[in-house]
């Protein structure tokens, strides 16, 4: 695992991000907007919505589309997202949650299942899978922001549980309810980070080998490539010279 973040590991992401802006700014609004419409406009008063302007910034979406998208929540007659999770197992025995936002809940369902099924995986009924995983908060920072021992260090006075560094950058992780205060606690000493997000991490990782791992991440990305998808977690490992060989 030298040199692969654990974090984006567990939520893998393709390496061609330039061909998917688009989609990905379009899910960025879409938790913007939501998490608007959960509370108050203001960054400031909404934890939520702040850790979502937070990782928008992060991936360098412009100020007028983040404006847009806040604005959007206050709008009559807007789309009205629900927030679903989805359960099952990839190629290895990999156990998988999914996140999605939704204007149409049959759509989306019908989708996940029909992604699971054609990828070398099974979707399973709600709880299947979410017991081998803890519910925490998890923060991200860039390599860039500091050394491992000053990240730890920050960290643990900012209040957080468990600190992970590695070449790709800082995975911060704390309790469910703390994750706000830990993250402006944080803001203030080390800059706003990349991302502050509810997360799902695995009690017990599963190595993949070479056979499944292929399957496992085509699988993965054909969730990630669904417009009602926003995040995908999972409790794999695959090692580094898979990855190699994989390309």
């Amino acid at each position: 695992m030298a040199g692969h973040s654990k974090f984006k590991n567990i939520m893998y992401r393709k390496g061609a991000q330039d061909k998917k802006r688009s989609a990905m700014f379009s899910k960025l609004s879409r938790e913007i907007t939501v998490a608007a419409r959960s509370g108050t406009p203001d960054p400031d008063m909404n934890p939520r919505l702040r850790a979502a302007v937070l990782a928008a910034r992060a991936q360098s979406m412009p100020k007028d589309n983040i404006e847009r998208a806040i604005n959007k929540a206050a709008a009559a007659g807007g789309e009205d997202y629900e927030e679903l999770r989805y359960e099952g197992f990839g190629p290895g025995g990999v156990s998988l949650i999914v996140e999605a936002l939704t204007d149409n809940r049959n759509r989306t369902a019908t989708n996940v299942r029909t992604i699971f099924s054609k990828n070398g995986g099974n979707l399973g009924a709600s709880g299947s899978v979410s017991h081998g995983f803890e519910r925490l908060g998890l923060i991200t920072y860039p390599a860039s922001a500091g050394n491992a021992d000053t990240i730890f260090e920050a960290a643990i006075e900012a209040g957080a549980e468990d600190v992970q560094s590695s070449d790709d950058g800082h995975e911060i992780w704390t309790a469910l309810d703390s994750l706000h205060e830990v993250a402006r606690a944080l803001e203030k000493s080390l800059g706003a980070p990349e991302s502050a997000k509810l997360a799902w991490r695995p009690q017990t990782p599963v190595e993949v080998g070479e056979v499944d791992a292929g399957s496992l991440l085509k699988l993965i990305d054909a969730l990630d490539d669904d417009d009602d998808v926003q995040t995908v977690w999972g409790n794999y490992e695959v090692p580094e010279q898979v990855m190699e060989k994989l390309g």
